[in-house]
């Protein structure tokens, strides 16, 4: 009886086949994943003092949809639902959740950066963010550039949106600028933090210009003649500054 050395090769490139499945389910599977509880909840929310969500309103959440993963074992904590219900809420921009080997769950969020606060008198409160989105009204806000008077919601983000963000990028007219308000015929008003008079921008375009103009006359002209000197100050017209005094 010969010996079939074609048939023994098939049959040791079995074994090794198996052995190797065997090694992969017993190291690859990740046993220690199911015997491993949640012990740590990380939520980190980027921009906290501009933004509307805090990482305790994130938690608290997640909480609502019985989705907060602490002491609840790794194996049955869904990232996907935690990043799908977080997407859900209208402030949140992006999320992340991904899970680490020691029992951690990391929230990664990004948030919708309100720019202005808008209370028109003709509309419910609300907010605009940084792309002229608008976003549902919340007590969570903290302190933000207003926008007052009549005006409806695409005037706020179209024309408003854009000036806000001049006066966010600005340090000197982030710490100067209080409110916008728009008057009856759609032009604009700012209101100043220092002294008692009201800017008139005029009609909302051209306003980086408007500003630069107004910065150079508080630097030469209004620290010189003084902050409660005039009440109203125009720079609706090009080249050219008008300023009605206090009686």
């Amino acid at each position: 009886m010969s010996f079939n050395w074609k048939q023994t090769v098939f049959i040791l490139a079995d074994i090794v086949v198996a052995v190797y499945l065997l090694l992969a389910i017993t190291l690859f599977n990740q046993p220690e994943e199911k015997a491993t509880v949640c012990s740590e909840v990380n939520i980190h929310v980027d921009d906290l003092q501009s933004g509307l969500l805090s990482p305790a309103e994130v938690k608290r959440l997640l909480q609502q949809r019985r989705l907060y993963p602490l002491g609840q074992p790794m194996q049955f904590v869904s990232t996907r639902d935690i990043e799908d219900a977080l997407l859900a809420n209208p402030y949140v921009e992006s999320a992340q959740c991904y899970k680490t080997q020691n029992g951690h769950v990391n929230v990664d969020l990004v948030q919708r950066q309100p720019v202005l606060h808008v209370m028109p008198t003709n509309d419910v409160q609300y907010y605009v963010d940084m792309h002229g989105d608008v976003l549902p009204h919340t007590q969570l806000a903290g302190n933000l550039l207003v926008a007052t008077g009549t005006m409806e919601r695409s005037y706020a983000q179209k024309r408003l949106t854009p000036i806000a963000r001049l006066i966010l990028d600005d340090q000197f007219w982030r710490s100067q600028t209080e409110q916008l308000n728009v008057l009856p015929d759609g032009t604009v008003e700012l209101i100043p933090r220092v002294g008692d008079h009201v800017i008139y921008l005029g009609s909302p375009v051209g306003v980086d210009r408007k500003l630069e103009r107004l910065r150079k006359f508080y630097k030469y002209g209004l620290s010189h003649a003084g902050w409660s000197r005039y009440k109203r100050i125009s720079v609706e017209f090009d080249n050219q500054i008008v300023c009605k005094r206090n009686s």
